[in-house]
């Protein structure tokens, strides 16, 4: 075997120290400048002695000789020996090219640092904050109403982690949501697939963890796969509650599967369509689900009442001076919404209770009177057959119609106007509808009028999955556009039940004076976000979206209160307790088409003046 000789290895050793980056170059080019200044100080003192004396010696001359290095005009206006002269100008030039590059080499990797940074690398370090994995415009709602939700707490903070460029993200953040008060924003880039990048926003401090869908074909993958990401991390301290959304209910078991015991798996394709349903049934539901899920009304809180304790649910839906009683937590955590009226309070349960503030929830001891006399006793009317048109199609339209056949009476008829091939071939045939087709483009009015909308009680107009949603968003609005026109000409009102894809387009949309707009990519954000910073409350929605339970209900005014009659909120909550029901608030009819409460008031004072016209409705919780 050949020698290596000694300056192959010193070279072999010089290439490695390089390849550790601008840290290696800085230590070199600091020690190359540091000999400079050192040799020819040390040169200066020893064949110049009459000039370095003048400088303080060596300890001088070494402080002249790096001020020469670091200045080149400097030397200027030195005088002296030739020989103490040539020295100076030998430190200068080396300065320059010795130096100098240093300064350069410094200030690159400054500006590649800060570089680094601007690309979102660096871990953070938090606790008790909630992290977003991934990037969609549905988490600018989420962030919205995460600012909504801390802003009683001095400071917290949202870490994001997508394969998005960090500026861009905090730009969409800044521009869409606003000022963020006392919570921080922090947004890294990775992929949440990828373990490493997933340390970066220290998910095993968090408060809560939410899976983002991203806008893809088959966005339910990219959640089942985080989510199994999630599941083998190991976790040292805890392992912090997880919620997420499939869009496809085919793929909720796996999700939930892959999330394990602490996830949460929403299924919003289920939650869509019975929002769709119910709304056409009760018009307005949607707007009212909006506001329990947002974190700027009225909101769920869990309160331990002893005083309570031994008291019957019934009782206790007047003891409130400010909320209302809507359900209670067991000690083994089970939840009971709108419990039986005779269901005893005891001492460890929680009393589930809506209100606008938990500082503002107190008991009361004197509870408001009721005015027994504008309590309606009118029974409820029984469910007749109806007619009802579905206007375009969707991947959600069979469960649409399946969902409808089931609340239908015997007798009941849908036709569906879509431009497609009839589906009457592909579905179940149902058991209380009798359907009908016609092949029709919604926004063609020529082709609408001839399908007599004015025959029908109820119209439901589906968002089109085949266009972008800002198309399919305007395709909808020319269609709602054409069908209160009609209404308005044909003088026989029919309630129009519409799907919105994006929040933005509810204002403009709201010129169709529909009844109401199912918009559920923005309902599941807000549902999301709601368990994810409550996750106490996540059985608490669980079983007011189950349709086995007790549910939200809009129902008739005149169910409740005698028309016209001057009564208040704690006489229309006798009523209803009568019934077994839970009100919850009213929606005036008159403000129907009015943002941006659309007439819905919540938990309203029990003992202000309050007349109900024909027209309105409460809003309570039943089980049908």
């Amino acid at each position: 075997m050949a020698q290596v000789r000694w300056r192959d290895r010193a070279r072999y050793a010089f290439d490695n120290t390089m390849s550790r980056g601008t840290p290696a170059l800085i230590g070199w080019l600091g020690l190359a400048s540091a000999i400079l200044i050192v040799v020819i100080a040390s040169l200066t003192v020893t064949l110049a002695p009459g000039d370095a004396k003048q400088d303080g010696h060596w300890p001088g001359m070494l402080w002249r000789t790096l001020m020469r290095a670091i200045d080149p005009g400097t030397v200027g206006g030195d005088t002296g020996s030739h020989m103490y002269l040539a020295l100076m100008l030998a430190v200068t030039v080396g300065g320059i090219f010795v130096v100098s590059a240093l300064i350069g080499v410094l200030t690159t990797g400054l500006e590649s640092k800060i570089a680094d940074l601007r690309k979102g690398r660096s871990k953070i370090i938090e606790r008790n904050h909630t992290v977003l994995l991934g990037w969609s415009d549905q988490i600018l709602t989420v962030v919205s109403e995460l600012v909504k939700a801390n802003e009683s707490q001095r400071r917290s903070c949202v870490a994001i982690l997508a394969d998005q460029d960090k500026v861009d993200m905090e730009e969409a953040i800044r521009h869409h949501v606003g000022d963020t008060g006392g919570t921080r924003v922090v947004c890294r880039r990775g992929n949440p697939l990828n373990r490493a990048d997933l340390e970066l926003v220290s998910p095993g401090t968090a408060r809560s963890i939410m899976v983002i869908a991203p806008p893809a074909d088959d966005p339910d993958t990219h959640v089942i796969k985080v989510l199994l990401s999630l599941g083998a991390r190991k976790w040292e301290e805890h392992r912090p509650p997880v919620v997420a959304a499939v869009t496809n209910s085919a793929n909720l078991p796996a999700a939930k599967l892959a999330g394990g015991p602490a996830a949460h798996v929403v299924d919003a394709d289920d939650i869509g369509v019975r929002l769709v349903v119910q709304s056409h049934r009760q018009s307005g539901l949607s707007t009212v689900c909006t506001d329990l899920l947002d974190f700027s009304g009225n909101e769920f809180y869990l309160r331990s009442e002893p005083a309570l304790a031994g008291r019957t649910y019934g009782d206790a839906l007047d003891g409130y001076e400010l909320g209302i009683p809507i359900g209670l937590r067991r000690r083994d955590g089970a939840v009971v919404v709108n419990p039986r009226m005779d269901t005893v309070i005891e001492t460890d349960d929680e009393v589930i209770v809506l209100a606008e503030d938990d500082l503002l929830i107190r008991l009361t001891d004197s509870p408001t009177q009721v005015v027994a006399e504008a309590i309606s006793a009118t029974e409820p009317q029984p469910a007749t057959p109806a007619r009802t048109l579905l206007i375009g199609w969707n991947q959600r339209a069979p469960k649409i119609i399946s969902l409808l056949d089931a609340f239908a009476r015997p007798g009941s008829v849908l036709d569906v106007a879509a431009l497609r091939d009839d589906p009457r071939e592909q579905l179940t045939a149902p058991a209380n509808l009798t359907m009908g087709y016609t092949r029709c483009d919604p926004t063609d009015r020529a082709v609408l009028e001839t399908l007599d909308v004015g025959s029908y009680q109820h119209v439901i107009v589906l968002s089109d999955d085949a266009y972008e949603p800002q198309h399919a968003d305007a395709r909808t609005l020319v269609t709602l556009l054409h069908l209160r026109d009609m209404e308005e000409r044909i003088g026989d009102p029919y309630s129009i039940v519409s799907e919105i894809n994006d929040e933005g387009n509810r204002e403009v949309a709201q010129v169709t004076k529909v009844d109401d707009f199912v918009v559920s990519a923005r309902l599941i954000s807000l549902l999301l976000t709601q368990m994810a910073e409550n996750h106490h409350l996540r059985d608490v929605f669980a079983n007011l979206l189950d349709p086995a339970g007790s549910e939200i209900y809009l129902k008739p005014a005149t169910d409740y209160l005698l028309p016209g009659t001057s009564a208040n909120f704690a006489t229309v909550i006798e009523a209803a307790r009568r019934r077994g029901q839970t009100a919850l608030g009213y929606r005036r009819h008159e403000a129907f088409h009015e943002p941006p409460g659309y007439g819905v008031v919540l938990n309203p004072d029990k003992a202000a003046p309050l007349t109900l016209a024909a027209d309105d409705r409460v809003i309570v919780l039943a089980e049908q």
